[in-house]
Order: structure tokens, then sequence, then C-alpha cells
């Protein structure tokens, strides 16, 4: 008798169970990485956390790739993706066919992505400090927004959506300031503004600076 079959799905439900396992220790790491920062975050309380031992925690990865890891899983949904026409979001983005529609869907879309990361942000950038890898990390994230905006906003180009006085790289560059964590951060919580006056005022700046879409839309 063949046991291919009761191999194969043995497999599949340990595969998964694994994948599960791993989705309960990234929201747990998440939660009190952006609650508690990085250097009081312990390998123990994340499985604490995730009904999970430290071990299996520890089994993921240093505390340095689970902090990446659940930033990635936060952000986008998974670890490891570098092209946002990759994800829903990006596919969403470049689907809207009228520039002022694609321009509320992006300011709303930046807004929430800020909010859901901020305090992640918070960790990673107090974490690089004295972790060389979440330094690394870093300067990539800076490169890959700047990369990302490069992608959406070269469909929006190619549309004719945008102003024609500009380079493709200095708009990507102006959308990368403008919707960085930092600036988000600036508003909110230096400034004291709602989140509601960060995206208004983020939607004018965008339509002032990089689309050329009529000011009263």
């Amino acid at each position: 008798m063949s046991t291919k079959a009761p191999r194969a799905y043995q497999s599949v439900l340990r595969r998964e169970q694994a994948e599960a396992t791993r989705t309960r220790i990234l929201q747990a790491a998440a939660t009190l990485f952006a609650a508690d920062g990085y250097a009081r975050t312990t390998l123990a309380a994340i499985g604490s956390a995730a009904g999970v031992s430290a071990e299996t925690v520890q089994g993921q990865g240093p505390k340095a790739a689970l902090l990446i890891a659940a930033m990635d899983y936060v952000a986008v949904g998974v670890v490891g993706e570098d092209d946002v026409l990759n994800l829903d979001i990006g596919r969403a983005l470049v689907a809207i066919d009228d520039p002022a529609q694609a321009l509320d869907a992006l300011v709303a879309g930046v807004v929430d992505l800020n909010g859901r990361i901020a305090g992640l942000y918070l960790a990673l950038t107090s974490g690089a400090n004295s972790e060389p890898k979440l330094r690394e990390y870093l300067e990539e994230l800076f490169g890959s927004i700047t990369a990302q905006a490069h992608r959406i906003f070269g469909v929006y180009r190619e549309r004719g959506w945008l102003c024609d006085d500009v380079t493709l790289d200095e708009i990507a560059e102006t959308v990368a300031v403008l919707t960085s964590v930092e600036t988000y951060l600036h508003i909110t919580e230096r400034d004291g503004r709602s989140v509601d006056h960060y995206r208004r005022w983020l939607r004018r700046m965008m339509l002032s600076t990089i689309f050329a879409v009529p000011q009263g839309n």
C-alpha cells in the first residue's frame, strides 16, 4: 500500500502549523516591540505572548531578525517582498484609472500604514544604535521606500498624471520624504496635530508638488 498521500498530508500539515506558529510569534513581537521598545522586549516575553516557549521564538532567529520580520509583516502582511507591485496594495494603487482617486487612495494607504508601524519604527531606530543588523536594515529601508515610490509613480508618470517639470527621481525622493514615518511622527507626535490634519496636509503637499490634478479635485 502506498504511503505517499499520508506523508504528503502530514508534510503540508506540519508546514501549516509552523507558519501559524511563526505568524503568532510575529504578531506578539510586533505588539511588544511597539509597546516596550527594542531593548526591553525579550524572547521570553514574546514567547509568553505568543503561547510558545522562548526556545521556539529563538528558533525563528535572533531578536533583531524578529523585529525586521515583524516590521515587514505589519507593514505589508508578508516578509521579504521588495516590489510593491507584487503586493495587493501596489496592484490596487496602479489599478485605479483616475488620478484624483489614486491620490486619495495613496494618501489613505500611507496614513494607515504609518499609523500601524510608527511604534515599530521607533523600536527599530532605537535598536539600530546598538545592533548593526538593524542599522543595516534601516539604511536598506530608506532606499526601499524611494524605490517603491519610483515604481508606483513611474506608472503614474506614464499616464500623464504628474507634473512634467520634475524628474521621476526627484518625485520618488519627494514622496519618500512626505510619506515617511518621521514626517508622520513629526506632525502627529511632536507638533501634536491630529491624524486627520496629517491626512489633509499630505494630500495638499502631494497635490501641489507632484500630481498634475486640478486643485478643485
